[in-house]
């Protein structure tokens, strides 16, 4: 979904996560498509076969904007990722080659590749150390398949424990591993609620931001419900030459559909 604001163009990409929660996720894709959506985005494709996601995309006539890594089983230290976890070097490295395996059949350009949390008994020096060699090698990959890779800082409030420390600290780990390969998520709700100033620091970092996703604060809804001012906020994001999608990764407050009429009322 191309949208123009008044800062240019933007392309919007429905969260399956998210949005249509009320259908099957299968059914999603049909959905988003006739929403008027041309790509969409979720966490994770691995509970289905990579060929069948592949073929619920192609009926749809959708793209698939992004995937993340695996996240591990609820509960264990690789709940969000294995990248921060010193002890799971190889269980990070399979789940690298799945998700670039993936996006390969899913013709996805961008990967985010999940920090984790870190140990509370991990030395911080030594788990940040762990993390940027793990970047470097995931960087390494996606370099020879042709894809980008992206990093996300998490809120602090809402994950105290995440590793990643700040979009700030993901733009000098992408700088330093491989500013071609790798760059920022810069997740708008995330960052107004860790620090604001989102038109500051998408500013400054927009030279390595790859991927953005949206969702208003607080309460995680869709832009108009909350306390961000996202008129401002987009143009800005299109005034500064971004081409990449834009990920509707918020709940909608009511029905899907309903919910889209943000667009008309804060951008158009």
């Amino acid at each position: 979904m191309i949208i123009q604001s008044s800062g240019g163009q933007l392309r919007l990409a429905a969260n399956l996560k998210w949005m249509y929660t009320q259908l099957p996720f299968e059914a999603r894709f049909d959905a988003a498509a006739a929403a008027g959506f041309t790509g969409v985005e979720f966490a994770s494709p691995y509970e289905l076969s990579a060929t069948r996601v592949r073929e619920l995309l192609d009926n749809a006539g959708l793209t698939q904007a992004l995937i993340n890594t695996p996240a591990g089983p609820a509960g264990s230290a690789t709940a969000m990722g294995a990248a921060y976890v010193p002890s799971a070097q190889g269980v990070f490295r399979e789940g690298v080659e799945r998700a670039l395996h993936y996006a390969d059949v899913l013709g996805a350009p961008t990967v985010h590749v999940m920090a984790g949390l870190r140990p509370a008994d991990a030395d911080p020096e030594f788990a940040f150390s762990t993390y940027v060699t793990n970047i470097g090698w995931a960087a390494a990959q996606a370099r020879a398949a042709g894809v980008r890779i992206v990093l996300e800082a998490i809120n602090k409030r809402e994950q105290p424990m995440y590793g990643l420390a700040s979009m700030e600290t993901a733009a000098a780990v992408a700088e330093a591993v491989d500013p071609v390969t790798v760059g920022v998520l810069f997740d708008v709700y995330h960052a107004q609620t860790d620090r604001g100033n989102v038109i500051e620091r998408f500013e400054r970092l927009a030279p390595m931001v790859k991927h953005v996703q949206i969702a208003d604060n607080p309460g995680r809804g869709e832009p108009g419900t909350g306390e961000i001012a996202y008129e401002n906020v987009l143009a800005r994001i299109a005034a500064s030459g971004y081409s990449g999608w834009v990920g509707c990764e918020y709940g909608p407050v009511g029905d899907t559909d309903e919910g889209l009429k943000w667009i008309e009322r804060i951008v158009r």
